[in-house]
């Protein structure tokens, strides 16, 4: 009687057992169905890369002039409407002539009395030397008019230095504009004391038809750069190099294009980077219906994009492409000729736009799975199909309906 007892029991686990095993075989079974995952690629090529830098940087005037008086008066009168475009040479403040004036008739009367001691020195130098040959007058007075008729013409010199003094001064009332360009608010009305080279302005002066983009880039970009050329891999740009696009503080492209103009050859110690510098046109245009103004001015910030090499075999990958495995290293998942999902580690160079430039772990032919990625791991078989623009990716097709 045990012993049946226990054969029933060996029985039912045994059965148990069984339906167990069957169970996860159906289950391997379902899993082996299970569809391949569907994935796009792009097929790996090489082509014409524009390396690019973008900086930021501010504008800042062709020419700047502060306007400050050189002689001592009264403002008589402001001849400019602050806030408008002058011209070289255009009066721009009357100082009262009164004083410098005078000064100056004064200086005149002097240089007349000076030519006339010079003439009546030159006669007694003349009569002492006809005299000196008989022994009229003796060595020492023809000497003494010799001394006088020289000293007499110093005299001369210096009144008519005194008389250009005056004159520059009596110019120098009329204060004209240094350069042309558009000057700002007066820091004087009429009535004002101005006094010679004081350190405030009486107005400021731009010339903003041309603008300077002042740009900083770190040494060790420039560096790396050069090194690439050095080593063959990158081209050099040619004379586009010197051409920069500029993008506005609303987002907006400029649509002038600057030139480089230098590239300073010290290296800040504070910051590590180089300025770089480069010139703008900024023509007047109707802005609005009957007023013209200019799109730049002194102190806007900008970002410039500067075109510095080309790589003539560049490889571009979408940045949704690449992630990174447990190592931090970049990568990527290919398909292999047998169908099958493959890791390759790739070595990224920069971002360009939403592409990133891959210096090595890919070539030409290779098929990078662009969608679909996240649903695959190494040595899977995947059903894949070449990328095309504009057509639903296999992530949304699959997605359920909310």
């Amino acid at each position: 009687m045990r012993i049946h007892k226990r054969y029933t029991v060996f029985l039912a686990a045994a059965s148990i057992v069984s339906v167990l095993v069957l169970a996860g075989c159906d289950r391997g079974a379902q899993q082996m169905q299970l569809p391949a995952p569907e994935v796009t690629y792009i097929t790996i090529k090489t082509e014409r890369v524009e390396l690019t830098t973008e900086l930021t940087g501010r504008t800042s005037a062709l020419e700047v002039a502060e306007v400050r008086p050189q002689v001592t008066g009264i403002i008589q009168k402001r001849l400019f409407t602050e806030g408008q475009e002058v011209k070289e040479g255009q009066q721009l403040y009357q100082i009262d002539p009164a004083l410098y004036e005078a000064a100056l008739s004064e200086a005149k009367a002097s240089l007349v009395r000076a030519e006339a001691n010079l003439k009546a020195a030159q006669f007694l130098a003349n009569r002492h030397s006809q005299a000196v040959k008989v022994n009229a007058v003796s060595k020492q007075e023809y000497d003494n008019a010799i001394a006088g008729m020289n000293q007499s013409r110093a005299e001369v010199v210096a009144a008519k230095a005194a008389v250009e003094t005056a004159t520059i001064n009596m110019r120098y009332t009329k204060v004209y504009a240094p350069i042309s360009g558009h000057i700002g608010i007066s820091s004087v009305t009429p009535g004002a004391l101005v006094t010679a080279n004081q350190p405030q302005a009486l107005a400021t002066i731009q010339r903003l038809d041309q603008m300077y983009v002042d740009l900083t880039q770190s040494s060790s970009s420039i560096l790396r750069l050069k090194r690439a050329l050095m080593e063959g891999r990158l081209a050099s740009a040619g004379a586009g190099a010197a051409k920069v696009r500029l993008e506005l503080e609303d987002g907006q492209e400029y649509d002038i294009e600057g030139t480089l103009e230098l590239a300073d050859i010290t290296v800040d110690t504070g910051t590590g980077a180089i300025t770089v510098r480069a010139k703008f046109d900024n023509p007047l245009r109707e802005i609005t219906p009957g007023r013209k103004d200019r799109i730049l001015f002194p102190g806007m910030f900008v970002r410039a994009i500067l075109q510095e090499a080309v790589n003539e075999n560049g490889i571009l990958v979408p940045q949704r492409a690449v992630g990174r495995d447990t190592m931090g290293r970049a990568t990527v998942y290919c398909v292999s000729d047998e169908g099958k999902v493959v890791e390759e580690v790739v070595d990224v160079e920069r971002s360009i736009g939403q592409n990133y430039l891959i210096r090595a772990g890919l070539k030409p032919g290779d098929k990078v799975i662009l969608d679909g990625r996240v649903k695959v791991r190494p040595g899977i078989e995947v059903k894949s199909s070449p990328y095309e623009p504009g057509k639903e990716s296999p992530e949304k097709a699959s997605a359920p309906a909310n």
